[in-house]
This record gives C-alpha cells, sequence and structure tokens, in this order.
C-alpha cells in the first residue's frame, strides 16, 4: 500500500476569489490559488485541490479580491515626480525649454534622482505597479535606489546631443553608458536598454553608435519619437524626412525599438512598425495633458503591432496610476477610432502587463501569471460600492477600478504592499524629504 503524497512545502500561498492571468487572454480562474516557492510561481489551481498540494509557511486569503500580474509602467521619467505639477497647462515645448530644463539644470544629480524614485516607488506600489522602464539621467543612482527597494525596472542609458550634469561629451555618454550597464549586469531585478532622448536631440552618429552597442548588448533602444506635429515639421525641414524615415535610414526602425509616443503616424509607417517588430508605448494622460496629439492605437492594434501603456513623467500626467491610464487608453482609442468596440477591455489589460513586458524584453519573466515566471502580483479589493455590481471582472478592473483598491503587492515574491501598507519604506522620511524638494524648487521656479 502506498502512502499518500506530503504536501509540497511553499513559501506562499495566495488564495484570490478570481485569478486574472492575462496569459491566456481572456481567462477568469474563480476561487483559485497561486503557489509561489522563492522568486517564482510554482502552481495555479483551484483553492480546495491548492491546500491539498501545498504546504505553505505563509496562507493569504482574498476572498473579495482578484490577482493580476503586477502592473507594468513602460514610459516614465520617475525622478520627476518632485516636479509634480511645477508647471502645468502649458504646451510641450514652452513647459520644457523655459521650466522644467531650466529647473532640472539647478537641481539634478543623484540625491534629486533618488528621492524622486523613491517617491515613486511608493506610489507605484500603492497603484499595483511591479515594474517601470525608465528614462533619464543619473541612471546608476536610479538602478541602486530600485534595487535598494527591491522594485524592478529597466534603467535608460542616457544620450542626448548637449552636455548635461550625467556628461558633457558625447564619448562620455557613451563611456558613462557603458559603466552603468556592466553596474547591472546579471542583476535579478535591474537591466538596461538605451535611451536616446528623441531625433531632435540625438545625431545620426550617435543613433549608429546605438544601433551598433544594442546588438552587441542585446538590450532595447528606448525613445520619445513622433510625440507632436512641431517635431515631425521641423526634422521635414531640417533634413527632408520624418523622424521615422531618419530611424529607418539609419537601421533603428526594429525589433529592439520601444517608440514613446508615436502620435504623428501614417499608415505605412504602422505598417513598417508591425513589419519590424517595434514596440509603441502610448501615454494617453500625457498626450492630452500636453496637447500633444492622438496617437492611433487601434490601428496599432488591428495592424498587430506590440502596443504598452505608460504614464511618462508627472511633471506631465500628474501621476502614476496605470488604472487611471488603462481607462484613458481605452475610451480615447475608442473616440479616435470612432468605434466603441476598439482597444476593449481586455486588451487596455493587455497593454499595461504582457505586452508592456513584451516590449521591454522581459515577456518570459513577467506580464501575466504563468508556472515558471516571476511572482510579480498585484491583489485588487472588488467589494467597494464603487466596483459593485460586478458582472465582467476585467471590464471593472478597467472602466471602474481605482488604484485605492489595490490592497497587497509583490515583487519576485516578496510582499511589497501588505493591506494598503508598504512593507520595509519609511512613508514619514520620504514624505519630509519630498516637503523639502517641494521648498528648493518652489524657489527656483516662482511661476
Amino acid at each position: 500500500m502506498t502512502s499518500p503524497t506530503s504536501p509540497q512545502p511553499v513559501d506562499v500561498l495566495i488564495e484570490a476569489r478570481w485569478v486574472v492571468p492575462v496569459e491566456p487572454h481572456g481567462v477568469v480562474l474563480e476561487h483559485h490559488a497561486v503557489a509561489i516557492q522563492a522568486d517564482r510561481i510554482v502552481g495555479i489551481l483551484p483553492i480546495a485541490d491548492a491546500r491539498s498540494a501545498y504546504a505553505p509557511r505563509e496562507r493569504v486569503e482574498l476572498a473579495e479580491h482578484v490577482l493580476i500580474p503586477g502592473l507594468i509602467n513602460a514610459h516614465t521619467h520617475n525622478p520627476m515626480t518632485l516636479m509634480r505639477g511645477l508647471a502645468d497647462d502649458l504646451p510641450l515645448m514652452v513647459w520644457l525649454q523655459q521650466h522644467i530644463w531650466p529647473v532640472e539644470a539647478k537641481v539634478i544629480g543623484p540625491e534629486f534622482v533618488r528621492d524622486g524614485v523613491e517617491l515613486a516607488i511608493a506610489e507605484m506600489l500603492r497603484g499595483g505597479t511591479t515594474c517601470a522602464n525608465e528614462n533619464y539621467f543619473f541612471p546608476d543612482a536610479i538602478g541602486a535606489t530600485y534595487r535598494k527597494h527591491g522594485f524592478r525596472a529597466v534603467i535608460a542609458l542616457p544620450v542626448i546631443q548637449f552636455p548635461t550634469a550625467w556628461a558633457r561629451t558625447q564619448d562620455e555618454y557613451f563611456e558613462r553608458a557603458g559603466e552603468t550597464h556592466d553596474l547591472f549586469r546579471n542583476d535579478p531585478l535591474i537591466s538596461t536598454a538605451f535611451g536616446p532622448h528623441a531625433p531632435y536631440t540625438v545625431s545620426d552618429e550617435s543613433f549608429e553608435r546605438i544601433r551598433v552597442l544594442a546588438d552587441q548588448l542585446d538590450i532595447p533602444v528606448h525613445l520619445h519619437l513622433h510625440e507632436t506635429a512641431h517635431e515631425v515639421d521641423e526634422e521635414r525641414k531640417k533634413s527632408g524626412l520624418r523622424p521615422f524615415q531618419r530611424l529607418q535610414k539609419l537601421g533603428l526602425i526594429n525589433d529592439r525599438l520601444i517608440a514613446v509616443h508615436m502620435t504623428q503616424l501614417t499608415d505605412g509607417e504602422i505598417a513598417a512598425c508591425a513589419e519590424a517588430g517595434v514596440s509603441v508605448v502610448h501615454c494617453p494622460e500625457s498626450n492630452l495633458k500636453l496637447a500633444s496629439g492622438f496617437c492611433p492605437a487601434e490601428k496599432l492594434r488591428k495592424a498587430g503591432v506590440n502596443v504598452a501603456l505608460g504614464t511618462d513623467g508627472t511633471a506631465s500626467n500628474n501621476d502614476l496610476d496605470m488604472f487611471g491610464e488603462m481607462r484613458t487608453a481605452a475610451l480615447l482609442a475608442k473616440a479616435v477610432a470612432e468605434d466603441a468596440a476598439a482597444f476593449d477591455a481586455g486588451f487596455a489589460l493587455r497593454t499595461a502587463t504582457i505586452q508592456a513586458a513584451r516590449a521591454l524584453g522581459l515577456e518570459a519573466e513577467i506580464g501575466s501569471i504563468e508556472t515558471g515566471k516571476q511572482a510579480d502580483l498585484a491583489a485588487v479589493r472588488l467589494s467597494d460600492l464603487e466596483t459593485q455590481p460586478l458582472f465582467h471582472v476585467v471590464s471593472q478592473l478597467v472602466y471602474a477600478t481605482g488604484r485605492h483598491q489595490v490592497t497587497d503587492v509583490w515583487i519576485a515574491g516578496k510582499r511589497k504592499l501588505a493591506a494598503r501598507e508598504l512593507v520595509d519604506m519609511d512613508r514619514e522620511g520620504i514624505l519630509s524629504r519630498t516637503h523639502a524638494w517641494r521648498e528648493r524648487i518652489a524657489a527656483l521656479d516662482p511661476a
């Protein structure tokens, strides 16, 4: 007579009213549990079966919650949380050239970057975000801050044509890019991408170097592209080409490219993105606030382009709320396409999870709840008055849920938010440093 199999020890068993794995698409699992061992998901099965199969060191019961993959913010400038609301209601170039860049020049440095990223991490965790695609100066300090707090991030290695506090010459930008890449080589949570700012601030020579190095290092290229009609018009006057055409000529339109904004696209450019495997990051709220234009998100979806979602920085959004971004993206896409069925709720969730992971080259590790993947998870309470009655879980997540309903978050199997409380983060210290920066920055930009 054989003895019954003993339950398998695991670190955590999360039991939820619903689990939305994202892959397979459209699936909602009722009364399911997710088993975690170390940093990985080792099982997804009905709660009754999970209780027989596993002996967890910790059991988390979420009877009123949906468990989803941690959300992924595919484009952000998180040190700029310290500039939230600094210069609102202004056109992009006025905002940048007369307010943001002058203030940055006076405050930017490792301390500013560290404190801004810490504030952003706290905000993102409380909104169910577990990974950010970061694009800012002092990436060494940015990466060190994310690493300290156990937050997953892709760190851009900045390249821009003019001197900054980070680097003075083009050679120095590339030297520091290599040094920063080496700092985080093989890090379990931090990876890198090249971050040329935009075609209008980066030379052909630098783009050619980036193309070669990105291939050698096997990392993405993350840049702003076709953000405004003005950008496109200026490039045509200068080179006779649209910025997209210029990048095609330089060999940058490929499956490494993370193209952010893309509000000005022809049908031919959309087809070229689909054929080349370009990922487009849609930042609807920032584009709306700066009146930059409308990304043709539904056309991109129909063409088969990998569309991801980002908030942009809080200086132009003004938050890091991926639930709000999903809702805005879905509603705006319907209006732009003049089609109520466009950019449906299930697709919106994918843009903030598996498709964002694909854009970052991390789809094998994160973006869905699957056995073997990293345990990056968010629990969302759906029993609130504002999300009742509930007919369709995914629609409710996109169209009615607020980030305040996120209660618990895990990154690589480690709990980072528990019952709305940040784990191992000094909330009062973050607020104190933020207030100090507010006083300093306000004195620099009295407008």
